[in-house]
């Protein structure tokens, strides 16, 4: 089966001529602060790539508005918020992180009066404790290794219009969730949900995630491009942990360098890996809108569900 028919595909000129507005009031010093470690965005990608995206946003939000006043109106019932959610997926390493962030950052300009929050699945991961009493600790990242069943409910709870939202944060400089610190959400217009596993189905569940998903995006590159960018973020985290012992990567960081990336490169062969083949890129088509991206992270084509 041809996983493409359902999608218009465009290379970058051709995206950027469906909106050609080269007004940006970003600066490359701005892009440096939002993206992540080892990851690489320029103005002209906002230019090309992101403005005529965050039109496409602004367009299917502006629907939504008018659908939700339609439906109150047509219901008698009035005054309530319900967010406009959108998901966004792709391997490890990908750049997710810097795509949210950036439409974060887009959407408050384009929509000052509107509250845009994102938040990350990564706490809705077990606890490494609990994965230790399941003896799936080596497994962190799988679909076992998340608490689905609380993902569903807070994303139900969104959508039912909670005022407020909670929700679990992860450290990446612990490697584990934080026991009492929460993320507070109130009310928001647009929620961004940035994760692996955002297009997957959980287990023992007839619920997708992107079933509360108003529209769903995934970050695209081939696995051995992933993998180079996994391991330069790694020698990145190295270098940051070297003094820090509190550090997850700290007791690495002061071994050998060649064992510490044989180790990150195992990680890689036996986790990262098939997690993407077996339960990420199965999940591709899922999402409305696909970002690919070649060397250095350049974004060289968009894919746009029928």
């Amino acid at each position: 089966m041809d996983e493409w028919i359902n999608y218009n595909r465009f290379d970058r000129q051709k995206w950027h001529s469906f909106f050609p507005n080269d007004k940006v009031t970003l600066s490359q010093e701005n892009l440096d602060d939002i993206r992540s470690l080892n990851d690489q965005i320029s103005i002209d990608d906002v230019k090309e790539v992101y403005l005529p995206l965050i039109k496409l946003i602004q367009l299917k939000y502006l629907n939504y508005i008018q659908w939700q006043l339609q439906k109150m109106t047509f219901l008698h019932q009035f005054g309530q918020r319900i967010p406009y959610i959108i998901g966004i997926a792709g391997s490890v390493a990908v750049g997710k992180s810097t795509t949210a962030r950036l439409l974060q950052i887009l959407l408050r300009r384009l929509l000052p009066d509107r509250r845009i929050n994102l938040m990350t699945t990564d706490g809705f991961l077990f606890p490494n404790a609990e994965l230790k009493r399941r003896g799936i600790l080596e497994r962190k990242g799988f679909p076992e290794s998340y608490d689905m069943e609380a993902l569903l409910e807070f994303l139900n709870s969104a959508k039912a219009g909670a005022k407020e939202l909670r929700v679990p944060i992860y450290s990446h400089q612990s490697y584990d969730v934080m026991k009492h610190q929460r993320q507070l959400i109130e009310r928001p217009d647009i929620l961004i949900v940035e994760g692996i596993n955002t297009l997957q189905l959980p287990r023992n569940q007839r619920l997708y995630v992107s079933d509360f998903f108003d529209m769903a995006l995934y970050v695209d590159a081939k696995a051995q491009l992933a993998e180079k960018w996994y391991l330069e973020r790694f020698g990145m985290l190295l270098d940051t942990a070297f003094t820090d012992p509190t550090n997850y990567y700290y007791p690495l960081s002061h071994r050998d360098r060649e064992h510490a990336f044989n180790v990150a490169r195992d990680v890689w062969e036996r986790v990262d890996l098939p997690n993407l083949e077996q339960y990420i890129l199965p999940t591709r088509n899922r999402a409305d809108v696909i970002l690919h991206k070649t060397e250095n992270h350049f974004i060289n084509r968009v894919y746009l569900k029928k």
